[in-house]
């Protein structure tokens, strides 16, 4: 016979429960929220110039709001792991967006983006795949699969991405939980997540200065989450 105490404990256990499997969305975010905190982000953003479209664009509450689709982001591993992977993937949107400066890649339009021989993404005439958002997302083989997974049309509208600050951060989460968060999570290291993101043009001594200005920002952040960065920094 349970005494008077549990007896009064059960019902608080089961409303925690049922919390938990009712609201999973607004238990990631305020776990994220509780590591990437006003000053986190604002010390990042601070730096870019009053001028930057960004400025405008990106935010914490804009970032907390797409990372409730990802609610595998930040919430996998200790609290160690958990901090490297948000100190990385700030790492990697620091460098991309000049401390989210920039929301659409520099000179992006004068590139070409589209691999003809992709058939399963193919390029829609008149529509360019440069980088954009936070992490630059780039290619029909990427705008395409983020469109059909996250709920835009990838091909045809690309721009979107470069409009709409959630979308521009889901997009950047969606590259992450598919390339680089498994490498984060298993312990692999910060230098792999470089290579999985622009290693064909900065690993293997490729662009050493790049590579050191990417583990700088992640090493940086490490220290500001309070955890070590671990083994593997370089590409």
């Amino acid at each position: 016979m349970a005494s008077p105490s549990n007896t009064k404990a059960l019902p608080t256990l089961v409303m925690v429960g049922i919390l938990a499997v009712l609201l999973p969305e607004a238990i990631v975010a305020q776990s994220v929220a509780n590591i990437v905190t006003p000053a986190f982000f604002d010390s990042i953003i601070n730096r870019a110039d009053a001028g930057c479209e960004g400025k405008n664009f990106y935010s914490r509450d804009r970032f907390l709001e797409a990372v409730n689709s990802y609610p595998r982001f930040g919430t996998q591993g200790g609290q160690d792991v958990i901090k490297r992977e948000i100190a990385a993937i700030f790492a990697h949107f620091t460098h991309e967006t000049g401390h989210f400066c920039y929301i659409n890649e520099i000179n992006g339009p004068s590139g070409d983006y589209c691999d003809e021989n992709n058939t399963q993404y193919p390029c829609v005439p008149g529509k360019q795949y440069f980088g954009r958002g936070p992490i630059q997302l780039s290619w029909n083989f990427n705008y395409g699969p983020a469109g059909r997974d996250i709920g835009f049309d990838g091909l045809n509208a690309p721009e979107t991405v470069g409009t709409d600050p959630v979308l521009a951060f889901k997009t950047g989460l969606w590259y992450w939980m598919n390339n680089c968060h498994s490498l984060i999570t298993s312990g692999q290291g910060f230098g792999p997540t470089i290579r999985a993101i622009n290693g064909r043009l900065e690993c293997d001594g490729n662009n050493p200065a790049t590579v050191r200005a990417r583990v700088g920002y992640y090493t940086d952040y490490c220290n500001r989450l309070g955890v070590s960065p671990g083994d593997n920094l370089t590409c």
